[in-house]
């Protein structure tokens, strides 16, 4: 085909193309129509309606904001003709950066999978949800069902199925969980100056009550209980012995209950305020969001002051029970038992051998072993004799603090490697 034959091809490929999309006669098309989409101030249709209230804290202070609330919905849903309450979905003293433990929301948002609401009416962004995720990924999915549901923020004036809603939840919702976070920064800097000055939280606490000023003061016949889980244990019951004691004799615990579990029984033996000390944030939250507490392993500054107030047990009691319980965490991975011994000769001479995990050695253990070495021979089988013990009451951790002085002399070894920390 010739230059020319192609061109008058392309010529006619574009004249029929151009034929079909002149389309037919409009006369001769019937036109079924849309049906009118009725903005939402207009809309009069029946609507199955539910009202969403929320307030953050159980404090009885805020018991007013909560009924206002749900006098307020009942009231504004009776006023929109065509609208019929549903009910009233609300949750006291529960934060909106998760959706868990939102029982009413969760329960509002089951409700409305199964058909049964067509409009959630709430307060403010910020009452439904204060995490962006979930603001968003929940009104989406109530607006992708067969029958949508519509939610309905009344300060912002915004209706989550008009077509430009999404993103204007989107920013709205982005700085209800920025003023979260702020707010979550503001108490974390709070509780640093309370606890950097000594000024604990006084929690509910078996064996203590509070006095009109916040101090706890001890309770004669919950002390008892406390002074009877630690002499059973350091007698050789177990936390669930204990346990199935108390309950038989009907002890009550501090919630009033008479069931105890070996939980429970850890719990007051690993309390340091049961000795009179306190230690301040053992655990905290990384994240705002889902509130999950960790175990504070150096990741925040802890703060510890003894004798703050009056102990039930001594302190050497509750050492010994920490010891007592690490001792059997210890056998039940089938460690072999640590004993203390001193390098006697050698160029590792005055070295100790330690294990990570033993404990019942004090530093002063530690320094008398790796120092009875350097004298006579009368002297150290001496020392060492009196040095090296088995100690069946527990175990302490060593920490590497007790060895980083010239005058404690210690070797690392790692990696095929040995290194020590002086010349």
């Amino acid at each position: 085909m010739t230059d020319q034959e192609k061109q008058l091809s392309n010529e006619e490929r574009k004249r029929k193309i151009r034929e079909r999309y002149k389309g037919v006669d409009r006369d001769a098309l019937e036109l079924i129509p849309a049906r009118e989409i009725v903005s939402f101030n207009e809309d009069t249709s029946f609507k199955r309606v539910a009202a969403y209230c929320r307030v953050s804290t159980d404090d009885p202070n805020q018991t007013s904001s909560y009924e206002l609330q749900k006098n307020h919905y009942e009231e504004y849903i009776k006023e929109h003709p065509g609208w019929e309450l549903v009910g009233i979905y609300a949750d006291e003293g529960i934060s909106g950066t998760s959706l868990a433990h939102r029982e009413e929301f969760n329960r509002m948002l089951e409700d409305c999978y199964a058909g049964k609401i067509d409009l959630i009416v709430t307060k403010s962004i910020s009452r439904f949800a204060r995490n962006t995720v979930d603001a968003i990924s929940t009104v989406r999915k109530l607006a992708q069902r067969s029958n949508p549901v519509g939610v309905l923020f009344e300060t912002e004036n915004l209706y989550t199925l008009n077509q430009t809603s999404e993103m204007i939840l989107t920013v709205l919702s982005a700085a209800a969980q920025e003023e979260s976070h702020t707010k979550s920064e503001i108490m974390n800097i709070s509780i640093e100056h309370r606890f950097s000055r000594g000024i604990f939280l006084t929690p509910e606490l078996l064996g203590f009550d509070k006095d009109e000023d916040g101090n706890l003061v001890i309770n004669g016949e919950e002390a008892e209980t406390v002074k009877v889980i630690f002499y059973l244990y350091l007698n050789g019951f177990s936390c669930n012995d204990i346990a199935g004691l108390l309950t038989e004799y009907g002890r009550k615990t501090k919630l009033g209950n008479t069931k105890w579990t070996a939980g429970s029984i850890r719990s007051v033996l690993q309390n340091e305020r049961h000795c009179g000390d306190v230690l301040a944030r053992k655990t905290w939250t990384p994240s705002f969001l889902d509130h999950k507490s960790r175990k504070n392993n150096n990741d925040r500054n802890q703060y510890r002051l003894r004798d703050h107030h009056e102990a039930i047990v001594s302190r050497d009691v509750f050492r010994a029970a920490s010891r007592l319980q690490a001792f059997r965490w210890y056998c039940a991975k089938n460690r072999p038992l640590p004993v203390l011994s001193v390098v006697d000769d050698g160029i590792l001479k005055g070295y100790v051998p330690i294990d990570k995990d033993w404990t019942g050695f004090s530093p002063e253990e530690y320094r008398t072993a790796s120092e009875s070495c350097m004298g006579t021979k009368a002297e150290i089988a001496q020392e060492a004799a009196d040095a090296v013990r088995l100690d069946l009451s527990g175990y302490e951790i060593v920490r590497a603090q007790f060895f980083s002085t010239i005058q404690n002399p210690a070797l690392t070894i790692s990696n095929g490697k040995m290194r020590f920390n002086t010349a």
